[in-house]
């Protein structure tokens, strides 16, 4: 595939280097996130899987806050001083430390705590950590080749996943004794996996830190205190109500739903395993067939948005998500999850990758850089969403199952909000645009 485009463009090197972050962070998400340890926190670890669950899901939203909190005006200060590749690096660290350390996270309750901790603190780490890498996108691509580079990293991103998901299957989970001797006894073949996890991350995230340079500074001043950056970007949020009204409401929207899109990667392999009895194993390989799906369904997706727009494929992605999900609530036996499941999949990648294209159709080309960098960061700013949604169901109607449908109605709520916004190309919102312009110079 030929991402670098043309004349003048970055070098493929570059691009393959920064789409590397992507393939390496999956052992993050898909791996310790997603579909192996927590699904061994909430199963092997915790008491029962109900009260683990509850557990997990706090602790995300706990996390979620702080990144609300703190991403958007550490990105700001990044772009600020020129130090986005330092701070990429130093945030990739600490998710790095993070996943090694769940290796010393046995099956027993008393070391609940701590592996929640840790799950905790490497998300907030591997958040802010990807603010930078997203803002990195400008430097190794341009605006003829934005879309087929972004897109070319979010596929590295699946495949990583995949293949990383492959091993740690046939490496670990699946064999009685599997490489380098280590059996399930005391959880170790899943404490193993948290150490190679850790070591595929800090691998593959080397040469974006080696290869991309630093981003020039923005020009404005990265001085003062942290908080004097909560002030400026309050500004930037006013100038954009008074001016920009689409692109802020779009912000909200997505934000709102993408949430809930995270929520069904990270409880899917929980839901799985405590809910619909699946092993280890099994929770593996559907997370192999759920990485296959969610990619082609991004590049369906991708071309019935070139055909139809962006906002209609998020509206049908999404609706199909709170209808399949719903089917999920109340339908029994492992071959409904696979069903389900599978079609989720397949729905989130359209809603995923629409939701980039809407969003670059209606940003100004002066301000994209600035945009690519808050749509990144309000992507995380309600992240405790989901997982307090999935919690509190628990805690309301006590089973698990009932979480799936707390993640349903974060669909629902994001979808209500992105029903009213004018779709990019239409007559009536450039000429909505231009007078919110011409009303506010």
């Amino acid at each position: 595939m030929d991402v670098s485009g043309s004349v003048g463009s970055p070098s493929r090197g570059r691009v393959v280097a920064w789409a590397l972050w992507d393939w390496g962070s999956a052992a993050f998400n898909a791996v310790i996130v997603t579909f192996v340890f927590t699904v061994y926190l909430t199963d092997a670890v915790a008491a029962d899987e109900e009260s683990g669950s509850q557990a997990l899901g706090i602790a995300l939203a706990v996390a979620g806050v702080f990144i609300a909190l703190l991403a958007p005006v550490t990105g700001q200060r990044s772009d600020a001083g020129g130090r986005r590749r330092l701070w990429l690096g130093v945030h990739t660290g600490l998710v790095v430390a993070c996943t090694a350390g769940l290796f010393f996270v046995r099956d027993d309750p008393s070391y609940l705590l701590p592996g929640l901790v840790l799950i905790a603190a490497g998300s907030v780490f591997f958040e802010i950590a990807e603010v930078n890498y997203n803002a990195m996108l400008v430097q190794v691509s341009t605006r003829a080749t934005i879309g087929r580079v972004s897109g070319f990293g979010w596929g590295m991103g699946y495949f990583g996943g995949l293949v990383a998901l492959t091993i740690v299957l046939f490496a670990f989970v699946q064999p009685d004794v599997g490489l380098f001797g280590v059996t399930s006894e005391d959880g170790l073949n899943i404490r193993v996996v948290a150490l190679f996890a850790a070591l595929w991350f800090a691998l593959f995230a080397l040469p974006v830190l080696l290869l991309v340079p630093e981003a020039p500074p923005s020009g404005e001043s990265a001085r003062g205190s942290f908080l004097s950056g909560y002030a400026v970007l309050a500004r930037r949020l006013r100038d954009m109500w008074r001016t920009d009204r689409r692109t802020l409401l779009f912000l909200v929207a997505s934000a709102v739903y993408r949430d809930g899109l995270a929520a069904i990667f990270t409880f899917g392999g929980v839901v799985a395993a405590g809910t619909f009895g699946f092993s280890a194993t099994e929770v593996v390989i559907f997370a192999i067939a759920a990485n296959l799906t969610a990619g082609t369904g991004a590049v369906l997706g991708g071309r019935l948005d070139d055909r139809f727009g962006p906002k209609r494929v998020i509206v049908a992605a999404l609706a199909g998500l709170i209808l399949v999900g719903g089917a999920l609530v109340v339908l029994p036996g492992k071959a409904a999850f696979w069903a389900c499941g599978l079609l989720l999949a397949t729905f989130v990648g359209p809603a995923q990758s629409s939701s980039r294209t809407f969003f670059a159709r209606i940003v100004a080309p002066e301000r994209e850089g600035e945009a690519f960098g808050l749509y990144a960061t309000t992507g995380r700013a309600v992240s405790f969403l989901g997982p307090l949604a999935f919690s509190g169901f628990i805690a309301v109607f006590g089973t698990q199952r009932a979480g799936m449908a707390g993640i349903a109605l974060v669909l629902l709520a994001g979808l209500a909000a992105v029903l009213p916004i004018r779709p990019p190309g239409s007559e009536e919102g450039e000429q909505q645009d231009e007078a919110e312009e011409k009303s506010h110079p």
